[in-house]
């Protein structure tokens, strides 16, 4: 049962340094013809499998806001045309901030988007350069007062550390900034150096400087200590939110469920099978006019496969991964499959057991990615099919 669509917008006025999403500079681009491929993508994707199930949708990116207010009314009313955007639980979008006009902004509130994601990163003008942003920390203050003024209330803003000259101070900064903005959800990652990015191209050169892991680690630390003392929920790795909005788009991912992925590069997962878009927009293109559908690939899931991912994605939630919806979903019980896996975690200090659940200890939040690849590739194969 899908849940959930993904709609992907890949224009970007300017690139970031750390970006490996798809996407490309919006100038010279067909955008219109490009959504009009996004429309029959949606009419065939909906044929193929009804979407009366849908609970949230998410618009990423690229950028989706670098679309202009006629463009943004023709998505979202290309959406509503095939979903049923009017019974959602959440309808989100990711925005810039310094890149969207009150007018722009009521067009969406209209049109049923009812929450916003900001990419502010960081509210050190000096770092969002070096990150090639081209927002400033004051078109962030201006832009959330515009997006209250078109009466959202349900606003998230993005922010990284572990950037390329950040000190802890600095993070500290940014820190308080954001929360005197008073939004109702946030999300915080460290940077990734990604192939195909800026960043990895000077880090090979020997000229990106990131500070020591020990500096990150306390940034997370921080990170999490603030937003405690602040009110907002931990409720996964990166993810604090006041009570009643945490990203429930977000959590389908985590909670292992089924979605649509509409556009170039976008993925979706339905039937036990994870399919993979053409990401270059005139493949896109051709092969939905084409095809119908712009899949390149194509991947079954195993039993095996599905379990790991209840795993790991599960555990990247607060709460953790229950017992009794393991069993229920694939008939076996947690610790026929990975006994061993989570004793040992236990052992390490890494999770621990709350009542049905199974979920990382707060030293196991600091060192999550080696607790995933403890669940991966432990199954043998014809126990897995």
């Amino acid at each position: 049962m899908v849940q959930a669509a993904y709609f992907h917008i890949p224009f970007c006025e300017q690139i970031c340094h750390y970006c490996d999403f798809n996407k490309v500079f919006l100038k010279n681009q067909p955008v219109d013809e490009y959504l009009d491929s996004m429309h029959k993508e949606m009419k065939n994707t909906v044929k193929k499998t009804p979407a009366d199930r849908l609970k949230t949708i998410f618009i990423g990116g690229g950028t989706p806001t670098a679309l202009n207010e006629f463009q943004m009314e023709k998505l979202l009313t290309s959406i509503a045309e095939e979903f049923p955007v009017g019974g959602l639980h959440e309808y989100a979008a990711e925005a810039n901030p310094g890149e969207v006009s009150l007018e722009k902004l009521k067009i969406m509130k209209e049109l049923g988007v009812n929450r916003l994601s900001f990419g502010v990163q960081t509210f050190n003008d000096r770092l969002l350069e070096k990150i090639g942003r081209s927002h400033r920390s004051l078109d962030v203050m201006k832009t959330i007062g515009l997006a209250e003024k078109a009466g959202f209330d349900n606003i998230s803003i993005d922010l990284m550390y572990g950037l390329p000259g950040q000190t802890i101070d600095d993070f500290k900064e940014t820190l308080h900034t954001a929360f005197s903005l008073d939004v109702q959800h946030y999300s915080s990652y460290s940077l990734i150096v990604e192939p195909k990015t800026v960043f990895y191209n000077l880090m090979s050169k020997g000229k990106l400087h990131l500070p020591p892991q020990e500096e990150e680690a306390a940034m997370y630390e921080l990170l999490m200590e603030e937003m405690d003392k602040h009110g907002f929920a931990q409720y996964e790795i990166s993810n604090f939110a006041k009570p009643g909005y945490e990203s429930m788009h977000n959590l389908t991912y985590w909670n292992n469920e089924e979605y649509f992925g509409i556009g170039a590069g976008a993925h979706s997962y339905g039937g036990g099978v994870r399919r993979a878009n053409a990401g270059p927009l005139k493949k896109y293109m051709s092969l939905v006019e084409e095809e119908g559908f712009p899949y390149t690939s194509e991947h079954i899931v195993s039993k095996a496969e599905a379990m790991e991912e209840e795993m790991f994605l599960g555990l990247r939630k607060s709460a953790g991964v229950s017992r009794a919806r393991f069993y229920e979903k694939f008939g076996m019980r947690m610790e026929q499959v990975f006994g061993q896996q989570i004793k040992e975690q236990i052992a390490n200090g890494l999770i621990e057991e709350n009542g049905d659940f199974l979920s990382l200890t707060h030293k196991g939040k600091l060192l999550g990615n080696e607790v995933f690849q403890a669940f991966l590739g432990v199954i043998p194969e014809k126990d897995g099919q």
